[in-house]
């Protein structure tokens, strides 16, 4: 691939360009659904292109292609630099880049065991079995599973000097019951994201034990299905790591993302509450909440050699004792907030976008409890888990989140299965209001593998690290009968 991305960096500097970087990427994606015993949809391809960037004449220049050939690589180079032309007649502020060191090197997710060399049947005959298991019920009237797995072969050079190749392997899996009763239920397992999703290989799927669920899965589905409903009123609330997960992705994870904070983002589902002014000394929450993004951590799906910059996997607080200490960044926009290199935040959608800031794994510290004490220790509370809808306002601000079951907790004691249940809060109150969170024993990395943002849309994935955690007095029941409380 290198006399590829040499044609494209000499042919950019040729048309005036003072920075072009090209990302050759090869994918893979297989996607296998099964609806009630019988196959749902099996999706599997393959693709591979390049997307050329350009600065040239202090703007930006994209181009993109799957043609693979001389030819190919100069007329997309020079629409690249046209694009960037264009920009420019128009562009308020000129694009300046972080520095980053040159690396030349390649980067493979580890992983045991290889997903696309498993067959398709066996694949399918996991499915199948849990499906089976799930549907012994006849009030199971709905019964899912997932697995899927993608793989992604990039190579990424700029005029800087930097070579980098990297291997990227995803799996994932998961099943579902709906029930139907009093009431019409779902329950999900791992979580409601369509499974479990892991930077890593077939082991991941086997380590789920779909099978050991199945049963459980589908009894509480029935059960919720005549569960009292999520009583209304100010709680203590304990969020479960399938339903925390999202709530750190949405009032923490995008709140922080630097464009979105500079208000590149304002068109496309909001800009953020947490403007920069705020940063270092702002108290986005208790003393006792550290959230940390890491590209680095074992198994995250944001877990990367590099970014789409070209820049190294790092750690950082977004969080810090309670403290807001960071943003995601690229290395166009981290001088916005006086540092002098990309947090390697830069991702794009395949080779046919343009890298924008995406969140990375970004995880909620462990704390010291466990989650027996922590319930003998609730007076009067709601333990909630696995989302099953969510909503939040522009600014990353206001929220509300429903969960696909909850319990009861009275005097210390976990107690009747709830339905219906859900929550509302606004984002700082709420993470201030949080005064334990479990131990690393409790703690797991959740996956999100569909986060959408921008304009045209870009999918991205990343994970969400994190132990049963307790806020205080928090607003339950929103909607239910009884309950004055504005919906968001």
């Amino acid at each position: 691939m290198r006399k590829f991305t040499d044609l494209a960096l000499n042919t950019a500097k040729n048309l005036g360009a003072s920075y072009c970087d090209i990302r050759i990427i090869n994918t893979e994606y297989e996607n296998i659904k099964t609806r009630n015993g019988e196959i749902g949809s099996i999706d599997k391809s393959e693709t591979m292109g390049y997307g050329i960037r350009v600065v040239i004449d202090g703007a930006w220049g994209f181009a993109s292609s799957s043609l693979i050939t001389k030819e190919g690589i100069e007329n997309t180079t020079k629409k690249a630099v046209d694009t960037g032309k264009a920009s420019a007649l128009t562009i308020r502020n000129r694009v300046k880049l972080a520095p980053e060191p040159v690396y030349k090197d390649k980067w493979t997710t580890p992983y045991i065991i290889d997903p696309f060399k498993i067959e398709l049947k066996d694949k399918l005959n996991l499915l199948y079995a849990a499906d089976e298991i799930l549907r012994k019920d006849k009030r199971i009237i709905i019964a899912t599973g997932n697995l899927s797995f993608l793989r992604e072969h990039q190579w990424f050079a700029n005029t800087e000097g930097s070579f980098i190749e990297q291997i990227l392997l995803r799996s994932g899996a998961g099943i579902s019951a709906t029930a139907i009763g009093d009431d019409v239920q779902i329950r999900s397992y791992p979580t409601s994201f369509g499974g479990q999703y892991m930077s890593m290989g077939y082991e991941m799927v086997e380590s789920l034990k779909l099978l050991d669920n199945a049963e459980r899965v589908r009894d509480e589905a029935i059960a919720l299905t005549t569960a009292d409903q999520c009583p209304p009123g100010k709680k203590d609330l304990i969020l479960g790591t399938g339903q925390l997960g999202l709530q750190i992705h949405e009032s923490v994870g995008h709140a922080t993302e630097l464009d979105r904070v500079l208000g590149m983002e304002a068109n496309y589902a909001g800009t953020s509450f947490a403007t920069i002014e705020k940063l270092n000394n702002f108290k986005y929450g208790a003393n006792i909440v550290n959230l940390v993004a890491d590209s680095t951590i074992p198994g995250g799906l944001a877990t990367i050699g590099y970014d789409d910059d070209g820049v190294r996997a790092q750690r950082w607080h977004i969080v810090k004792n309670g403290i807001l200490s960071g943003y995601s960044t690229s290395r166009e926009l981290a001088h916005t907030i006086r540092e002098n290199r990309s947090r390697g935040s830069n991702r794009a959608d395949g080779y046919n976008n343009i890298p924008i800031i995406r969140i990375t794994n970004l995880s909620l510290v462990p704390g010291d409890w466990t989650l027996d004490d922590l319930i003998s220790d609730t007076e009067d509370g709601i333990y909630m888990d696995t989302n099953r809808s969510w909503s939040i306002d522009q600014r990353r601000l206001n929220f509300q989140f429903g969960t696909e079951i909850a319990w009861e907790i009275r005097n210390g004691k976990k107690g009747r299965m709830l339905r219906n249940a859900n929550y509302q809060g606004i984002t700082p109150e709420f993470w201030n209001s949080c005064d334990a969170i479990c131990d690393e024993k409790h703690w797991q990395l959740i996956g999100v593998p569909n986060c959408g943002k921008g304009q045209p849309g870009q999918r991205a994935e990343m994970s969400h690290g994190c132990s049963p955690t307790r806020f205080k007095n928090i607003t339950i029941g929103v909607g239910q009968k009884g309950n004055t409380s504005e919906q968001v």
